[in-house]
């Protein structure tokens, strides 16, 4: 049985919470995203993007957020769960929040896990189409996911899934990372 035929894609609900944040959500990588901002003139700026490949690799960590989780449990917000297929062994092998922004049509993809041990297998590839199918639905027309710089199995990740580079913030999270960001239209 293949990879895509072991697992299936579904609502979350709150029985799935604790499941999702005792996933790893750990990862390494020896290659990061380096942003320079330059200003040449004072009405020009000049943003380059550039992949680094470091002297040895470093631990990634995402720290999971169950406050997100919850308030994705209502029915017009998005979290949905991977599970193995089998009734018997219902264990949760990925998760994705997704926050609509409805009053702009852009829908941000806050949360997208795929534990350690099931990474490569498809299950991130079939959780994002999942989601592009809520939001169209939905009525929502563009998906955003912020990364760390640090993640770049992420930035691959989106960079392989069609979105594409349109923005950072240089202190978005709490510990003052640099998160980059990705879009891609819902058609």
């Amino acid at each position: 049985m293949s990879a895509q035929q072991q697992f299936i894609i579904r609502d979350g609900t709150a029985e799935d919470i604790a499941a999702c944040i005792a996933l790893d959500h750990t990862g390494e990588t020896d290659m990061v995203l380096q942003i320079q901002m330059m200003q040449p003139e004072p009405n020009r700026w000049q943003i380059r993007l550039q992949e680094e490949r470091l002297p040895r690799k470093i631990n990634l960590v995402i720290e999971p957020n169950e406050a997100r989780l919850r308030a994705a449990l209502p029915e017009d917000r998005c979290f949905l769960v991977a599970a193995h297929r089998s009734a018997e062994a219902a264990e949760i092998l990925g998760y994705l929040v997704m926050r609509p922004e409805t009053a702009d049509g852009v829908a941000m993809i806050t949360d997208l896990v795929v534990s350690r041990p099931f990474r490569r297998a498809g299950i991130g590839s079939r959780l994002l189409n999942v989601a592009r199918r809520w939001a169209r639905e939905a009525g929502i027309h563009r998906l955003m996911i912020p990364t760390p710089t640090k993640n770049y199995p992420g930035v691959r990740f989106c960079q392989e899934s069609g979105l594409v580079f349109c923005g950072f913030n240089d202190r978005y999270y709490p510990n003052q990372d640099i998160a980059v960001f990705f879009s891609q239209t819902v058609r």
